[in-house]
């Protein structure tokens, strides 16, 4: 049975045109699953998530880990960086749990998060741009280029490195308010799919249906983000999981889905699911 399986076929572009993709922000974290981890990324599977999006931190000897930079002391009781440590002083450590006690669940290598995932949804990696050479070196090691997703700031010294080091690999720029960008990186030698756009009010040139359906004509994605990581980042002008979460979905990610964006990226993917799915009837 097992050979009959049809293989995950990916197309970025043309898959997130057709239906509304759900990326799981970290993957799903609660109880004794801390984000970030293998677990977490096989919930937000199992909930319907169309994406995985992850971080990135290096040791100091170059090892790459699936980790937030900077969030050691929240979620690792450690004062100390992975920057700072040598892969076998991070692979010593264990995640928290929400309680703050420990997990169970040690840091994961990128190399045994692209293995986990290979050929079963898309990757957002993010800090890419920390560690675009060997991201992209273990990304081609794994044969897994077209299910990789990462972003940058617009920056042409950035433009120069992708297209040096990654022109394979579906490319999005994160845009504040307002997009000079994307038109010109179609012309560039890069798989540019996307912007990413960041925005705090609702009439902000990249939220408008003209900017979304131009993309769209011009066959790029927009991805808004309904995840609230910090309450002083609006992100997508207050439209977000804190709000559909308590039964006001119509005003978060009801919005986000009538405006037309592509990928949502989101902390509750099974709830986002089940609305687009009541949506749909």
């Amino acid at each position: 049975m097992q050979g009959r399986v049809k293989k995950m076929e990916f197309n970025l572009r043309e898959q997130a045109l057709q239906k509304t993709m759900i990326a799981a922000h970290r993957g799903i974290s609660g109880g004794n699953i801390p984000c970030n981890t293998l677990d977490a990324f096989d919930a937000a599977l199992y909930q319907g998530a169309d994406m995985i999006e992850l971080d990135v931190a290096a040791s100091k000897d170059g090892q790459l880990f699936v980790f937030h930079p900077g969030m050691e002391p929240a979620h690792l009781g450690s004062a100390r960086l992975i920057r700072d440590m040598t892969a076998q002083e991070v692979g010593e450590l264990g995640f928290l749990n929400q309680d703050n006690v420990p997990s169970g669940h040690k840091i994961n290598t990128l190399d045994q998060a692209l293995e986990h995932l290979k050929g079963r949804c898309y990757i957002n990696i993010d800090k890419f741009w920390e560690n675009v050479e060997p991201i992209t070196r273990a990304v081609r090691r794994h044969g897994m280029t077209g299910q990789i997703l990462v972003k940058t700031a617009p920056n042409e010294a950035i433009f120069d490195q992708m297209e040096r080091l990654a022109p394979e690999l579906n490319y999005m720029l994160v845009i504040k308010e307002r997009d000079g960008y994307s038109m010109r990186l179609r012309d560039r030698p890069l798989n540019y799919v996307g912007a990413e756009v960041l925005f705090e009010r609702e009439d902000a040139p990249v939220a408008s249906g003209a900017y979304i359906e131009e993309m769209h004509r011009n066959g790029l994605l927009v991805w808004a983000n309904a995840i609230v990581y910090d309450r002083r980042a609006v992100l997508a002008a207050g439209h977000n999981d804190d709000i559909s979460a308590i039964g006001r979905a119509d005003e978060g990610w009801g919005w986000l889905l009538d405006k037309g964006f592509d990928i949502i990226q989101t902390d509750w993917p099974l709830a986002l699911r089940l609305y687009m799915q009541k949506r749909a009837k």
